[in-house]
C-alpha cells in the first residue's frame, strides 16, 4: 500500500467561495449554462441499446455538463455510465455496481462533489437572467484581503486614520 503524499481524491473538494482564496489554483472554475446542452444527443456508441437506455441517454445529454463531455469526446464514458445506471436500477443488482455508478457520476461531474472536483459551476437563475439581458458576469473567486489591510491606526487623541 502506498504511504504519504497527496492522492487524487484526498482532502475536501475545492470550493470557489472558500475564505482563503489567496493561493493560486492550477485551474480556473468554469460556469456552465443552466439551460444545458442544446440539440439532439450523439449516436449511441455501444451495441444493442434498450429503450430505457435511450431515454436516459437523451436526458443526460441535455445537462449542462454535456457541453464539456461533447468537447472532450466522452460519448463512450457517458454511454457506459448510462448502461451501468440502468442495470443498477434493478433491485437485485449487487452493491458494487451501485458504488460504480456513484464513482461514474463523480467523474462525469453529475454529483456535487464531481462538479467541485472538476471545478465546474452551473449558473444560477439570476446569472441566466443577466446572460439573457446581455450582461454576462463570470463567477470569479472572492479576493480575500489581508488582515493587515483591514486594521486601522488609532491615534491617542481619538482620531482614526484609515
Amino acid at each position: 500500500m502506498a504511504k504519504g503524499g497527496a492522492r487524487a481524491r484526498s482532502g475536501p473538494a475545492p470550493d470557489p467561495d472558500a475564505l482563503r482564496r489567496d493561493r493560486k489554483d492550477d485551474a480556473a472554475w468554469l460556469t456552465l449554462p443552466l439551460a444545458g446542452r442544446p440539440g439532439s444527443p450523439p449516436d449511441w456508441p455501444l451495441e444493442q441499446v434498450t429503450d430505457r437506455e435511450l431515454a436516459v441517454w437523451e436526458r443526460e445529454w441535455r445537462r449542462p455538463q454535456a457541453i464539456i463531455w461533447e468537447r472532450n469526446g466522452q460519448e463512450l464514458e457517458v454511454a457506459m455510465y448510462v448502461r451501468t445506471l440502468v442495470t443498477a436500477e434493478n433491485p437485485k443488482c449487487p452493491a458494487a455496481l451501485r458504488a460504480l455508478v456513484v464513482r461514474q457520476q463523480e467523474t462525469l461531474g453529475l454529483s456535487l462533489t464531481g462538479l467541485a472536483r472538476n471545478r465546474w459551476r452551473i449558473e444560477t437563475k439570476s446569472e441566466q437572467a443577466q446572460t439573457s439581458r446581455g450582461t454576462r458576469r463570470r463567477a470569479e473567486p472572492r479576493k480575500a484581503s489581508s488582515s493587515r489591510s483591514r486594521l486601522r491606526v488609532v491615534k491617542s487623541s481619538g482620531d482614526v486614520e484609515g
